[in-house]
Formats: structure tokens, C-alpha cells, sequence
């Protein structure tokens, strides 16, 4: 005997409606608002600098970005010795900050008495706070004469590798104290101290949202505390630990009152972060702006649009690998 067909309606999903308040419509209207008016304010800055910057690049073309000079008496304008400057101060400052920010978001997630772990967090929040011309008279007045004969002893026993060179004698009766302050090493200091906040909160919220699961069966299986941070916080906080990272780049590489009060300008092309002497855009911005001619403005402010650029694109990088470890994504990996 056959069955009666019976006609299945095909399943389909069906359409959610939520019922939204008006504090919930005000609120979501409000929110798209401000999120607009603020991607609105930096697309007409950009737009600002790259119109700004056209003048300058029909002038000198794509050579002001190799340029070493700044002589505008000879119509000698470029920013290659201050980008070279720029990311030299940066590299001092992630070197000292990577793992102080590593180690310090490890305690505090996974060490720290849960008593104190509240006044930690604000502790490192509070770093943040301090005025970035505090930390420059910080490092010009009390840290400055310590690096300086720390950087000696960097040359004295590791002078044969060219980034810790200086064109002096590291063995002479009286050593040349002034050829090792005012350098990219000191500034780099400096602006550590204000990237560690940053990297630090990024790594630890990312650290303290490591999967419950995952530790309780590393301990089943008999791993110690270090063992589970190695085999799970670690690997799932990996994109926070780059993202963090990258923030605290973006943020030395903009960084300007505290190199203006540190170093010695000047427009030598060089990556010997001990010596004396070296730049960066923004301390080239701020020291030049005052004085600049219409010709000087332009190109100072063609220098801050190719600062914007760089910034704009590791924040963004790195707005998007924290996005994607706080959300699990490539915790496997």
C-alpha cells in the first residue's frame, strides 16, 4: 500500500523582530552619531594634510621621502634621516617596554593576589594619565647622566655590532660623556614609559579571557601554573601580545614633547641609537613650526601627513588582530 504524500514546507528562517524603546533607538542613534562624527574628524584631518601636502610633492617629488637634509635656505627639504630618526626612537622604546608590558600583563592576570589586582590595574592606568612633558623632564633630569654611562658600557663590550656603535673612544682616560646624551637611546627610554601603560592593559584584559576550560584540563592533566600560562594563556593571547605591541609602536612614533626636551636635533642618517644627535617628524613639527615660512609650513605639514599615514595604518592593523583575539579567533593556532 502506498503512503500519502504529504507536502513539507520547505524550512526558512524567520525574520527577528525586537521591539526596540526609545532609549534603546536614541541610544543606538546616538552611538552611530558620535561613531560617525569621529571617523568624520579624522578622514577631514587626512584630507586636510593630503591637500596640504600636494604642493610639497609637486615641488620636490617622491625625493622629499629620501632627502636626508633640512636646509631650507638652499631649498633642501626631506624627511629620510628624520624617519630614520622616528622609527630608531621607536625601537628603543618597544625593546624596553615589550617586556616589562609582557611580564608585568602576565602577573597581573595570573600571579597577582587577587587583592591587590584592582589597585594594580589602576596603577598602570594611572601611568597613562602622567603628561608626556613629566616623563621627558624625567629622562632629560634623572635618567639621562645613568644612560649615558650605561650606553658606554653597551659600546665598551658590544661596540663590534654597528647599533651599538659611537664614533668615540670607549677606552680613553676620560670618556666623552657628551657623545652619549641627547641621543635616541635616552629619548627611547622616555617614551617607554609611556607606551607600557597601553601595551600592558591590552595584554592583560586579553591574558584574563583565556578559556576557563582549557586551563581547568591542563591542570587535570597535571600541568603546573607556568605550564598552563605557556600552553594556554600564552598561545590564546598571542594576537593581544602583537596588537598591544603595535599599539605602543603607533604611540612612540608619535610621540613628541618628551624627544623635544631629550635629544639633540640633527639630520645625520644614522641607526646608532647611543650617539648623540638625532629626529623624529614630531619633534621636527613642533621645533620648526614657529619659525616656518609658507615654503617650511608646507613641507612640515607633508611630514605630518606621511606621520598620520604610518600611525593610521599600525593602529588599524592592530585595532584588528586585539579584535580578534578578544573574540577567540586563531586561539588554536
Amino acid at each position: 500500500m502506498r503512503s500519502a504524500s504529504i507536502d513539507v514546507e520547505p524550512d526558512e528562517p524567520r525574520d527577528l523582530w525586537i521591539d526596540e524603546s526609545g532609549s534603546d533607538r536614541a541610544f543606538v542613534l546616538g552611538t552611530r552619531a558620535i561613531a560617525a562624527t569621529v571617523l568624520a574628524i579624522t578622514a577631514g584631518i587626512g584630507l586636510f594634510l593630503a591637500w596640504s601636502a600636494l604642493p610639497t610633492f609637486g615641488r620636490y617629488g617622491f625625493s622629499f621621502l629620501t632627502e636626508t637634509q633640512w636646509q631650507p635656505e638652499a631649498d633642501v627639504l626631506g624627511i629620510g634621516a628624520v624617519l630614520v630618526g622616528t622609527f630608531t626612537i621607536a625601537a628603543v622604546a618597544l625593546m624596553i617596554a615589550f617586556p616589562l608590558s609582557l611580564l608585568t600583563a602576565l602577573y597581573i592576570a595570573e600571579y597577582a593576589p587577587a587583592r591587590i589586582k584592582s589597585t594594580l590595574v589602576s596603577l598602570i592606568d594611572l601611568m597613562a594619565a602622567v603628561p608626556s612633558i613629566i616623563y621627558g623632564l624625567w629622562g632629560f633630569t634623572l635618567i639621562q647622566p645613568h644612560a649615558s654611562a650605561f650606553a658606554l658600557w653597551l659600546h665598551q663590550h658590544l661596540g663590534f655590532i654597528p647599533f651599538f656603535r659611537v664614533d668615540a673612544d670607549p677606552n680613553a682616560a676620560v670618556w666623552e660623556q657628551t657623545r652619549y646624551t641627547a641621543s635616541a637611546f635616552v629619548a627611547g627610554i622616555a617614551v617607554a614609559m609611556m607606551v607600557i601603560p597601553m601595551a600592558c592593559a591590552v595584554m592583560q584584559q586579553v591574558f584574563s579571557q583565556a578559556p576557563a576550560g582549557e586551563r581547568e584540563a591542563a591542570f587535570a592533566l597535571g600541568s603546573t601554573h607556568w605550564g598552563v600560562v605557556r600552553t594556554v594563556v600564552l598561545p590564546f593571547g598571542k594576537g593581544g601580545i602583537i596588537g598591544g605591541t603595535m599599539l605602543g609602536l603607533g604611540r612612540a612614533l608619535g610621540e613628541t614633547i618628551a624627544v623635544v626636551l631629550i635629544i639633540s636635533p640633527s639630520f645625520d642618517l644614522k641607526i646608532k641609537p647611543l650617539e648623540v644627535g638625532t629626529n623624529s617628524i614630531s619633534a621636527l613639527i613642533a621645533g620648526r613650526f614657529g619659525e616656518a615660512t609658507s615654503l617650511q609650513l608646507q613641507a612640515l605639514l607633508t611630514a605630518g601627513f606621511v606621520l598620520f599615514l604610518i600611525t593610521l595604518a599600525i593602529n588599524t592593523l592592530a585595532a584588528t588582530i586585539v579584535a580578534r583575539s578578544r573574540s577567540g579567533q586563531g586561539a588554536d593556532a
